[in-house]
Parts: structure tokens; sequence; C-alpha cells
């Protein structure tokens, strides 16, 4: 089969398109015939060999979500059986025209959408359902804060949010991407290269949880934004790890900081996830309250373009691969 490997860690350039064999499924495995594949952050950190616990990843097929049609069962499987479209999570394998995946990781795909829709979802879904609604707790009246609001990420969770009854606030970084995400229904979007977008929220009454995939001098601020009893959840750290604030204003205003990395974790926590994301998710994907929003399809050949174009930061909502 044809698949995308990592030559060596380094640039979109180590991405290499090659022949391989195709996976053998295990007894709790189903074997997916893959039309397309979605493009994530943690992508980037894998080929760059800098995603935490990933070892050497030489030779290794990157790819977190994929949609496709199974093609074969493993023998402890029975929910699925060939021929059905399903879309799934991967720990690694999704750039490619077959993989074998957990059973329990599947989901069906949504009635109405395609198939490159359907593969933008389960990283993105499963990463929003964790940590904007079960580390973050939001309820509905709670106001969300997603900065990076047009990434695949941000425009998921701002249509979660709106849909589950909660206002949502966004930063951005141009005004494409602003008008973008308030057609989705957040307001305010702050483009942070024009304002602070913590003067406009103080402005504003503050937020009750912030997604924040930043970091940096980000920290602070959102400290300051919360509420009392606010939560900022971490899903990344592109501006840097380090931070610093006042722990006897987080510990006055009862603050929780936390966040979460979702490849480590075990197939059962994975399994019992997607349960969630497919009782929560699925019903507003379906009824059309929550939609795919892509900004590219490309060939698997030009997985490094996909990459590239990741990196730019000029996408605005899923980058997907497509199978020939």
């Amino acid at each position: 089969m044809h698949a995308i490997t990592i030559r060596q860690p380094g640039g979109p350039e180590v991405l290499e398109l090659r022949e391989v064999a195709p996976p053998e499924p295990a007894a709790h495995e189903i074997l997916i015939r893959v039309a397309a594949a979605g493009i994530n952050r943690p992508d980037v950190l894998l080929r760059q060999g800098k995603y935490q616990g990933s070892g050497d990843v030489t030779g290794l097929i990157p790819g977190l979500e994929v949609a496709g049609t199974v093609v074969r069962c493993g023998s402890g499987v029975s929910r699925w059986q060939p021929g059905d479209q399903v879309c799934a999570l991967l720990a690694q394998g999704g750039y490619a025209q077959y993989v074998a995946v957990d059973a329990r990781h599947c989901l069906p795909v949504p009635p109405g959408l395609t198939m490159p829709e359907a593969a933008s979802l389960p990283e993105t879904a499963f990463t929003v359902w964790h940590n904007v609604f079960q580390r973050g707790q939001l309820r509905p009246g709670e106001r969300l804060l997603v900065h990076g609001g047009s990434s695949g990420i941000g425009v998921l969770a701002v249509q979660l949010a709106r849909a589950l009854g909660s206002p949502v606030a966004t930063t951005v970084g141009s005004a494409e991407k602003a008008a973008a995400v308030q057609a989705l229904g957040a307001d305010p979007v702050i483009n942070y290269r024009e304002a602070d977008f913590e003067a406009v929220l103080q402005a504003s009454g503050g937020v009750d949880v912030i997604l924040d995939m930043v970091g940096g001098e980000y920290t602070a601020k959102n400290l300051r934004l919360l509420r009392p009893d606010g939560r900022l959840v971490f899903i990344n750290a592109m501006q840097g790890a380090a931070a610093n604030f006042n722990a006897l204003d987080l510990m006055s205003r009862r603050l929780t900081i936390t966040g979460s990395t979702l490849r480590p974790r075990s197939a059962e926590f994975k399994a019992a996830l997607a349960q969630a994301v497919e009782q929560h998710v699925w019903p507003l994907l379906a009824s059309g309250a929550v939609r795919p929003v892509l900004h590219a399809t490309l060939p698997l050949a030009q997985a490094q373009q996909a990459h590239q174009l990741l990196e730019s930061s000029a996408h605005i909502g899923k980058v997907v691969l497509v199978m020939d």
C-alpha cells in the first residue's frame, strides 16, 4: 500500500511517499480502507521528534484520524462489519491507504458528511470534548474563551460551546479569520495583532473557561481574566511552557489550571471518550448544529505541502489528505 513515512526527525521534507506492507488487524481491531486522513498539530510535533514520549520516529507513519470503509474485522469485534463507513482515532498510521485500529476507537460517519469532513473530526472532537467539557467542565451559560479560534480545534470548540448554550470569545490573527469565526457564532472575536484580548475581555466581565494552545505570556493574562472558580485548560504551549503567576491570587479566586495530551492515553480511556463523543457530539453533527470546517484537501502525495500549510497558520479549519 502507499503510505507517508518519516525519513528522520525534521521539517516537512522528511515526509516520504513509500510502498509498505498493509497492517494486519488484531482480534480487537478493524482494518479500514482509508478515504481521507486529518492533519493535526501533534502530527507536526511527531514529525519533528518533539512529541512527548514519541521515541524514535524514523519510519513511522503519522496520522491521528481517518475516515474510510471497514474491509476486515478481528475475531473479537462485534459492532462493525465489512462495508461500514467509519471514522477513527489513531495513535499513528493514518497517512496510508489502510490502517488497523482498535474497534472501540471508531465511530460511524455522521449522516450527510463527506469522507474528508468525517476524517477531520475524531482527533479534534475527542480533544475538545475532553478538555472543554470534561476537564474544563463548561456549563450552559458560562463564557468560554478559545485561543486560536480559526484552527481546527477552535472552529469545533466555538460551535460545540454555542450549541450547548455557552457564549464564546476567541482570538485570531487576521480580519479574514475573524469574519469566519464570527460566522460560527463567536462574539467578541479579537484580532490579537490589533488589540489586547485581556483588556477587551476584562471590560466585559471576564470568562469562566479558557482553552489555550499558546502558553507563554498568555498564561498570566488568562489567569487574570478568569472569574472566581474559573478553569484554564492547556492543550499546547506554542509560545512557551514556562509561566509566572500569583499563587495567592489563584487560591483566593479558587482557579483551576489543567490540561492534557490525547495520544499517550490508554486504549480504555480513548474507548470511554469515544462513547461520550458519540453520545454528546454526534447528534449535533447529525442535526447540522455543528459542521466540520475544511480549509483544504490535498492528495496523499502532497503531505509535505499539507504540513507546510498547517505550520503557516494560514488555514481556517482543518487540512485533510485524501487518497487517490
